[in-house]
């Protein structure tokens, strides 16, 4: 499901853009979560990068939608903001935020759906090639290609990468069913290990990014089988 913000302070507005993501959603089969926003100060207030795309209004009265995108930017690098605006004059400082595109007011529907496609097909794009944490100080967003391995701690998930351990709420299970198809598979009941950084494999011992990782017993056949796989892909 795509999460998708709606920024827009004046209300026949605001509902004719949910209305015509609602139009999209009938006519794709895409599934969307709409979250609606009347000033830019209220999405940035607490902003948890939970969403994937966001359509900013530009002129708000308290937080309009740049300086709204330019703090979002610094909390999350990669959701997808499009700017509504009544000029296009405006919507060239979106360089600044690296914006996705804008659409002009009134808005067309043909034109919005234009660029609700445009930006859904950028989403999923990047659904699999990276893993979203949300930390304390923002959203930290990480290239599958560097997570050596993922850790079970208790009732949280430890990330083990090259920018860093990053620690959250969630299970072995719901990783590996949320990163099937990724080739990441189990060692042992508490870790999770990306193959493509398997070093070597010594008896029992998986040596990931320098770390000695313990195959247990009842998984060690199809761990085995999933490196031979993986290895002769590549």
């Amino acid at each position: 499901m795509v999460k998708i913000a709606v920024v827009e302070d004046e209300k026949k507005v605001q509902e004719q853009l949910v209305n015509y993501i609602e139009e999209y959603e009938k006519e794709s089969g895409e599934k969307f979560e709409i979250t609606k926003f009347s000033d830019g100060e209220q999405i940035v207030e607490r902003y948890a990068g939970t969403y994937d795309i966001i359509f900013l209004d530009i002129e708000m009265k308290h937080t309009n939608g740049m300086e709204a995108a330019r703090i979002i930017r610094k909390l999350d690098e990669n959701v997808i903001l499009i700017f509504v605006t009544n000029m296009a004059s405006y919507a060239i400082q979106g360089y600044e935020v690296m914006a996705l595109s804008y659409v002009l007011k009134p808005v067309n529907y043909f034109v919005f759906s234009q660029e609700l496609a445009k930006a859904v097909k950028r989403v999923k794009s990047l659904e699999t090639k990276y893993l979203t944490v949300t930390q304390d100080q923002g959203v930290v967003r990480l290239p599958l290609s560097q997570v050596s391995y993922l850790e079970s701690e208790g009732h949280n998930i430890v990330i083990h990468s090259e920018q860093g351990t990053f620690s959250f709420r969630g299970t072995v299970k719901g990783m590996e069913e949320k990163l099937a198809g990724e080739n990441f598979v189990r060692c042992n009941s508490g870790y999770l290990v990306n193959l493509e950084h398997v070093k070597r494999v010594n008896h029992n011992i998986a040596v990931v990014s320098g770390e000695e990782l313990q195959i247990s017993r009842p998984r060690k056949k199809a761990f085995m089988e999933a490196l031979t796989n993986y290895l002769g892909g590549k």
